[in-house]
């Protein structure tokens, strides 16, 4: 099998950031057994560590999501190595990508309608509605006048996201008609869905599906604040839930939704609302690994690495994703930069040693400068990974963290 694989992603060798350090290309793929190709970045090239006597061929190009670039590079590998048989593309920001380089070089693997259901915001939710489950209601931003017709009927406050975007990057809360009519002219409206707001807390769901559209294999968690709100500068963390009748209804709503989708040999990053009233309600899904620290949480945990999951499945290998060995808890906490950016790091807090709970902390060291840009594994203000059988414990240590948590800086 020749297998080309696009890596926008760096891994780190300094012993301190675990970034991507599960996405172990060299050891989930037999680089004997098939030809190995990759499309790398310049981050990316730091996260193959691979021989490179078992690398069939390697090009570096400036942005892997450029689809004209990533045509030509596949054009490229299959003149020098022979005819694609897969073509692996693990971050979110990529997957339509490859899938339409797939459909234009008849690449076998998922084309531009099946990624849709796990990239447009809009498509999963025709199709989730269609199959009963409870969405918001929802509309393709077409122009500004369908998007204020849609407001007057749902009533505010809305949500407007980019249909295809990812970690909240483009969202918007709006609260009346004259924030509405002020935000509109800004946006690229052919990329926008405008949907209701559900107050409610949110959770997520973190698995895998099967060639069948099973789930052998999820980890819920509720988020601790959310991720519009990280995007204003709030802390954002989550937590491993613990059993009960809740967690029960939430693993059987991801299993509803995963089936009606037809998401097949993938991992997901379910998203959904809880209600005050204990209804559940679908917010968006990925087929992808969850961000942040949620990957290092559930391989600590469980003993799951989803990114070997998903490469060797890829590659050919059976494999058996074993079910979940012990109710336990853990959870993780991100403390986002400062606003003011590029900024010297002055003084920062470390509380590894002051809570029990915290498995791996991440602060920047004195003397370091913060840079604009990153999304939630960048590296922040504070980072953290905690580990304890009760979420309720987990939950307020989180709580203590963001209390106690000090980091002064100055401009740089």
């Amino acid at each position: 099998m020749h297998i080309v694989l696009v890596n926008r992603w760096p891994r780190f060798q300094d012993g301190v950031r675990w970034d991507n350090e599960l996405t172990r290309y060299e050891e989930f793929i037999n680089h004997d057994a098939h030809r190995v190709s990759y499309v790398v970045d310049g981050p990316g090239a730091d996260g193959v560590l691979v021989d490179p006597a078992k690398i069939a061929h390697m090009v570096r190009v400036a942005d892997v999501n450029d689809v004209e670039v990533l045509r030509s590079c596949l054009v490229e590998i299959t003149e020098k190595v022979g005819p694609v048989d897969q073509l692996i593309a693990l971050s979110e920001f990529t997957l339509e990508i490859a899938a339409r380089v797939r459909q234009d070089l008849g690449i076998p693997g998922p084309t531009p309608d099946e990624v849709a259901v796990y990239r447009d915001k809009v498509r999963m939710k025709e199709v989730l509605a269609e199959a009963g489950v409870r969405v918001p209601r929802f509309a393709r931003c077409t122009d500004a006048e369908d998007a204020l017709s849609f407001a007057a009927g749902c009533g505010y406050p809305l949500i407007l996201k980019p249909v295809d975007g990812a970690a909240s990057i483009g969202v918007h809360r709006v609260d009346d008609e004259t924030a509405l009519r002020e935000l509109l002219p800004s946006l690229d409206l052919s990329r926008y869905e405008i949907e209701e707001f559900v107050p409610g807390h949110i959770h997520h769901v973190d698995g895998y599906a099967d060639d069948e559209s099973g789930v052998p294999f999820q980890v819920a968690s509720a988020y601790v604040n959310d991720c519009l709100s990280f995007g204003a500068g709030a802390p954002l963390g989550s937590v491993v839930l613990n059993e009960s009748d809740l967690r029960l209804r939430i693993e059987e709503f991801a299993r509803e939704c995963v089936r009606a989708l037809g998401l097949r040999t993938t991992p997901f990053h379910l998203e959904l609302f809880v209600t005050d009233s204990g209804e559940l309600v679908f917010l968006e899904i990925g087929g992808r690994v969850g961000g942040s620290e949620v990957p290092y949480v559930v391989n600590r945990l469980f003993g799951v690495n989803l990114y070997e999951v998903w490469l060797r499945s890829l590659a050919g290998e059976r494999i058996d994703v074993p079910a979940k060995a012990a109710e336990t808890s853990g959870g993780w906490l991100v403390i986002p930069k400062p606003a003011e950016l590029p900024a010297r790091v002055v003084e920062v807090t470390t509380l590894k040693d002051a809570v029990p709970t915290v498995w791996r902390e991440l602060v920047p060291p004195v003397g370091s400068v913060l840079e604009p840009g990153g999304s939630y594994d960048a590296l922040h203000a504070g980072r953290y990974i905690l580990l304890h059988e009760d979420q309720d414990r987990v939950t307020a240590d989180i709580h203590r963290i963001t209390e106690a948590f000090r980091l002064r800086t100055e401009p740089a």
